[in-house]
C-alpha cells in the first residue's frame, strides 16, 4: 500500500488552446472538497458569462475514488472526458481544471473538440507545479501525567504532526502521521500503558 498521492500546489495552471477560431481557456486549482469544487465552477461561470462552454473534471482523495467530469452542453464525453483522462494519465488528485471555450463559429466535429479538450487541460497540468504529499492517519492517545517522558521520547522519535494536546492529570495527544507509520506509533504507544 502506498502512502503518498499527486497532486498540484495552490498556484493556478492555466492552460490555452485555440482552435478554428474557438478558444480553450484552461485552469487547474488544487482542491480538497466538492464545496470548493462547486465555488470555482460558480466562479468561473459567473466570470466567463460570455462563453459558450464551461467544462471540467475533478479528482479528489488519496484513494482517487471520487470524481466527476461535465461536458456542460458539448457532446457527450467530447469535453469532461479528456479532462479528466489528462487527470488520471498524470495519476493527479485533489484537482480540477475547468476549460472555457469561446466558439469559433466552426464546428469542430468530436474528434476536433475531444483534441482541444484534452490539448488544453494537458496545458493546464503542464503550467502547474506538482508535489507529492503523504496520507496520514490520526492517532490519539490517552495516558497519565507520570508517563510523560516515556511518551515524549516516542513522539520525538517518531515525528508525528502535534494536532492537539491536554496536560493535566490525564493526559491526550492527538497526532498526525504518514499512514505507513501510524500502525507502529500506535504500538509503541500501547507497549507504555502496560510497562
Amino acid at each position: 500500500m502506498t502512502d503518498t498521492y499527486h497532486t498540484i500546489t495552490n498556484q493556478i495552471g492555466e492552460g490555452y488552446y485555440t482552435e478554428k477560431r474557438s478558444k480553450f481557456l484552461a485552469f487547474a486549482h488544487h482542491v480538497e472538497t466538492v464545496d470548493e469544487v462547486k465555488e470555482l465552477i460558480a466562479a468561473y461561470r459567473k466570470k466567463y458569462y460570455d462563453a459558450r462552454h464551461v467544462c471540467y473534471a475533478y479528482m479528489l482523495g488519496a484513494e482517487r475514488t471520487d470524481f466527476r467530469a461535465n461536458d456542460d452542453g458539448e457532446p457527450s464525453s467530447t469535453a469532461g472526458k479528456p479532462i479528466l483522462g489528462q487527470i488520471n494519465s498524470n495519476e493527479l488528485t485533489d484537482i480540477l481544471i475547468v476549460v472555457i471555450r469561446y466558439y469559433g463559429g466552426v464546428n469542430l466535429g468530436t474528434g476536433g473538440l475531444i483534441v482541444a479538450y484534452k490539448t488544453a487541460a494537458a496545458d493546464a497540468i503542464a503550467h502547474s507545479q506538482m508535489e507529492e504529499r503523504q496520507v496520514e492517519e490520526i492517532v490519539s492517545y490517552t495516558f497519565t501525567y507520570p508517563m510523560m517522558n516515556d511518551v515524549m521520547r516516542i513522539v520525538k522519535e517518531m515525528n508525528p504532526r502535534i494536532i492537539s494536546q491536554t496536560f493535566d492529570n490525564t493526559c491526550e495527544l492527538k497526532m498526525s502521521i504518514r499512514k505507513s507509520e501510524s500502525d507502529q506509533l500506535r504500538a509503541r504507544l500501547k507497549k507504555l500503558s502496560f510497562e
